[in-house]
């Protein structure tokens, strides 16, 4: 049933966990935007995608070489942060730059309600279908 689900929905259901996990990163980011040192991160949205499709071609699970090993899916999420490259070095270390995080913040907001948006109009769909309308 979950990938019947799962293909009614597509990558939107993941593409949404991502915003979410990415606008968590970038208010982080943002809070710290006075922090000596801290160095601005984000998510490789490209990366997870990739790792995402390349699950579903395995049917979700990890390949696993040997019986000993450990069932880990979903404890990661497959979600690693990588460092942002900064556009102009601060004399404390720091790498964030607000304008550019508010920027991201709000691309990613868009990109969050596109994904819901979608979603919606795939159960309502579903929803129609099953009502015979």
């Amino acid at each position: 049933m979950s990938s019947a689900i799962d293909q009614a929905f597509g990558i939107q259901a993941r593409a949404m966990s991502v915003y979410a996990k990415r606008a968590e990163v970038i208010a982080s980011n943002i809070a710290n935007a006075d922090t000596p040192n801290f160095k601005a991160k984000d998510v490789d949205f490209r990366a997870v995608l990739a790792e995402a499709s390349q699950k579903a071609d395995t049917g979700g699970a990890m390949i696993k070489t040997s019986a000993g090993h450990m069932d880990v899916n979903g404890v990661t999420g497959g979600m690693t942060l990588k460092y942002r490259t900064p556009l102009q070095s601060s004399l404390d270390g720091n790498t964030v730059n607000s304008e550019v995080e508010q920027a991201n913040f709000a691309e990613n907001s868009v990109k969050y309600q596109a994904s819901y948006s979608f979603l919606n109009g795939t159960i309502k769909g579903l929803l129609t279908a099953i009502r015979g309308e």
